[in-house]
C-alpha cells in the first residue's frame, strides 16, 4: 500500500525544538516533492516547507525561514522538518504530502498523496 507515514509531533515549550519525520512506504521519493504543511485551528492549510531533489528546489514559508529546516535521507526513504525556535503560533496539525515529478512550492489542492497529520502544541 502507498502510503505516507509521519512521526514527531509532540508538545515542547517555546523556544524549543522538534524533528518532524515523513516516511514513504511501498513506494520511493524518487522523483517526488515533499510537502510540508500545517493546519492551525480555524485557519486554512500553510505551505511550511517543501522539497524537490528532482527539480532542484527548496521552498519556505516566509514565516519559517532560518528556523525551520526540510531535509531528506533517500536510504531511509525519510523527509525531515526539523524545527527551532518554536513559538506557541506554530501550533498546528502537520501534515506531509508528496507529488510525482513536480517542483516546490504546490498548492495543497493539488495535491493527492497526504499523510496522516501529527500534532505539534507549543505553550508558552
Amino acid at each position: 500500500e502507498v502510503q505516507l507515514v509521519v512521526s514527531g509531533g509532540d508538545l515542547v515549550q517555546a523556544v524549543g525544538s522538534l524533528r518532524l519525520s515523513c516516511a514513504a512506504s511501498g513506494f520511493t521519493f524518487d522523483y517526488y516533492a515533499v510537502h510540508w504543511f500545517r493546519q492551525a485551528p480555524g485557519k486554512e492549510r500553510e505551505a511550511v516547507p517543501c522539497i524537490s531533489d528532482s527539480y532542484g528546489s527548496t521552498y519556505y514559508a516566509d514565516s519559517v525561514k532560518g528556523l525551520f529546516t526540510i531535509s531528506s535521507e533517500n536510504d531511509k526513504n525519510t523527509v525531515y522538518l526539523q524545527m527551532n525556535s518554536l513559538k506557541p503560533e506554530d501550533t498546528a496539525i502537520y501534515y506531509c504530502a508528496a507529488s510525482f515529478e513536480t517542483g516546490c512550492p504546490r498548492p495543497y489542492r493539488f495535491l493527492e498523496l497526504w499523510g496522516q497529520g501529527t500534532l505539534v502544541t507549543v505553550s508558552s
